[in-house]
């Protein structure tokens, strides 16, 4: 029976000690440009030492392993960082602990599509899980295109306001012609009339003229 206990101890502290390795996500989605986290937990030491925790993350692909993140004995190594991810990928300490390793992408680009491996090892065992990823293109932007222009230079839209312009500006220099002819037509009438006016009055006066010396003639006499 004592022996039992013990077998049953000893199993279940060896069980307890065994590293297990999972991710949050399996799969996660992002657009271009944005932002992304991705999250694997782990089992810990009970007296919660980070000396012997060493991890190695890596994006698989069919060329080779780019290595995304490094821990050594509980010390991050930016060195090893690939430089497609250099100054993009931050993660958090202080939950290293509780046995959750975070790493944040930033200024996420088509290219990191792909799957990510995260190795963990401890002094006494080995684990590892993957996640895949998958970054949206951003939509671009339509770009307005002026048309090409025509054979003498000028594009269909300068044509256009030009065609606009004459046929606003015809009328109204047809009206301005017909005010300024009905203008000098009525300055012309005017003219005329003081013409005659000043006519008459020189004939008027030359007849009173000559019937004052026919008077004065006939009172001679």
């Amino acid at each position: 029976m004592i022996c039992s206990i013990l077998l049953l101890i000893t199993l279940t502290s060896c069980v307890s000690a065994s590293l297990v390795v999972n991710v949050t996500q399996s799969s996660y989605q992002a657009k271009e440009n944005h932002n992304v986290t991705l999250e694997w937990t782990f089992t810990t030491r009970t007296d919660g030492s980070l000396k012997s925790l060493n991890i190695l993350c890596e994006m698989l692909t069919d060329v080779r392993p780019f290595v995304l993140f490094d821990l050594r004995e509980g010390v991050e190594v930016p060195e090893s960082r690939h430089e497609r991810f250099a100054g993009r990928v931050q993660f958090d300490k202080d939950v290293l602990r509780e046995g959750r390793l975070r790493l944040h992408m930033s200024r996420l680009r088509t290219a990191d599509s792909g799957v990510y491996l995260c190795d963990v090892f401890t002094g006494d065992d080995e684990r590892s899980k993957t996640c895949h990823l998958k970054v949206t293109a951003a939509r671009a932007t339509t770009l307005r295109r002026d048309p090409p222009p025509t054979e003498s230079g000028t594009s269909p839209e300068s044509l256009g306001g030009i065609g606009l312009f004459c046929g606003l500006g015809l009328p109204v220099v047809l009206v301005l012609f017909l005010i300024a002819l009905y203008i000098k037509n009525k300055i012309s009438t005017q003219h005329h009339k003081i013409h005659d006016l000043k006519h008459i009055k020189t004939e008027m006066f030359s007849h009173q003229v000559f019937a004052q010396k026919e008077s004065d003639g006939l009172q001679s006499v």
